[in-house]
């Protein structure tokens, strides 16, 4: 038999069709060709969390349903995967389903295949959003709770009765913003929404693709905390979340509002910025003024965590790094120099 070396591999060779997604940060799409590039260890993995891969593999075949791996794989500090920890999940697999995965996926066949240090589930939440979006993306038909979700986002059951809505329900919709009218019918309803369904609606959204006209009345919401007196600083991390899948200019913007006064700088809102919303730390002056904002709520803990974090980071390695060098600010310095202390200590 053939020597499989990768899951790319193994896929491939059993006429599956498949998708990855990244479950670390955002819900994120991986396309297979970038994927088998970092399983052959040419690239880093692009969104690692806590140093390791979390990612989900979808795949299916004419004659099954869709199955998933959810995986985790530590990463080197260049963030690339280990090829021997790929190879040693490859054996749990083929142990367990055959070389071409010919098996079912009976309970047996997954439990087997949990008994790994490789596999772990995610948050239900989360899940529940990866769920929607697989049903989505592969054309199937959403869960029994979308039609009742649907019935109570246009208003027609009273704003204060969204205790029978189902989480699954939301991100259903959320998943589904391009059918029918729901991207308009999610617009209007946020400025009525309770607390509880606001802020299922915004975890939903933080994993979705914004269109531009969603992301400007997010954006407005989160201007009217940072301009209120007594504004909410978790709701305005919650809307920055949401506000991380668009691709214009709104979260750029946003950030820099944010960072440009201490007293939004909340450690919730910085944690928010760090895992959801890096993209615009691509900016070296952004990045400086969050780091310098992270320094500045003097817990060095949280800060050796998030810049450990950022710092892994493909797109912003090279943006972070030399500050170790040539800090903009005292307050930086200092909070750089315990990092740097504490991972001598560690070593």
């Amino acid at each position: 038999m053939e020597n499989i070396s990768t899951l790319t591999q193994i896929l491939r060779d059993s006429d599956c069709h498949f998708k990855v997604h990244d479950l670390g940060r955002r819900i994120e799409l991986i396309p297979n060709d970038e994927f088998e590039s970092i399983e052959l260890g040419r690239q880093a993995y692009p969104y690692p969390i806590q140093r390791q891969a979390q990612f989900a593999i979808t795949y299916w075949n004419e004659q099954k349903q869709p199955w998933i791996w959810f995986l985790k794989f530590d990463l080197d500090e260049r963030g690339l995967l280990n090829s021997a920890d790929i190879g040693n999940f490859i054996k749990f697999v083929l142990e367990a389903m055959g070389s071409r995965l010919q098996k079912e996926l009976n309970e047996e066949v997954q439990e087997q295949l949990a008994s790994n240090p490789y596999t772990f589930k995610p948050k239900e939440d989360k899940l529940a959003v990866f769920n929607s979006q697989v049903s989505a993306e592969l054309y199937l038909s959403p869960s029994q709770y979308y039609a009742h979700a649907l019935t109570y986002f246009k208003g027609d059951i009273g704003w204060n009765n969204w205790q029978t809505v189902g989480l699954q329900g939301i991100t259903d919709i959320c998943a589904r913003l391009k059918e029918s009218n729901n991207e308009l019918m999610v617009k209007k309803s946020l400025s009525q929404l309770p607390t509880q369904p606001l802020y299922a609606l915004l975890g939903a959204l933080e994993h979705c693709d914004i269109s531009d006209s969603l992301a400007t009345r997010l954006y407005d919401l989160a201007l009217d905390q940072l301009n209120h007196p007594e504004g909410d600083l978790f709701l305005l991390s919650a809307l920055a979340r949401a506000l991380s899948g668009n691709k214009g200019n709104k979260l750029t913007s946003l950030v820099t509002a944010i960072l440009s006064e201490s007293k939004y700088c909340h450690q919730e809102v910085l944690i928010a910025i760090a895992g959801r919303c890096w993209e615009p730390l691509q900016q070296s002056t952004l990045a400086e003024q969050f780091l310098v904002r992270l320094a500045q709520t003097n817990n060095q803990g949280l800060f050796n965590q998030l810049f450990a974090d950022l710092v892994m980071q493909p797109k912003l390695r090279m943006v972070i790094l030399p500050m170790l060098h040539q800090a903009p600010s005292q307050e930086l310095a200092q909070a750089l120099i315990a990092l740097q202390n504490s991972t001598k200590g560690q070593s």
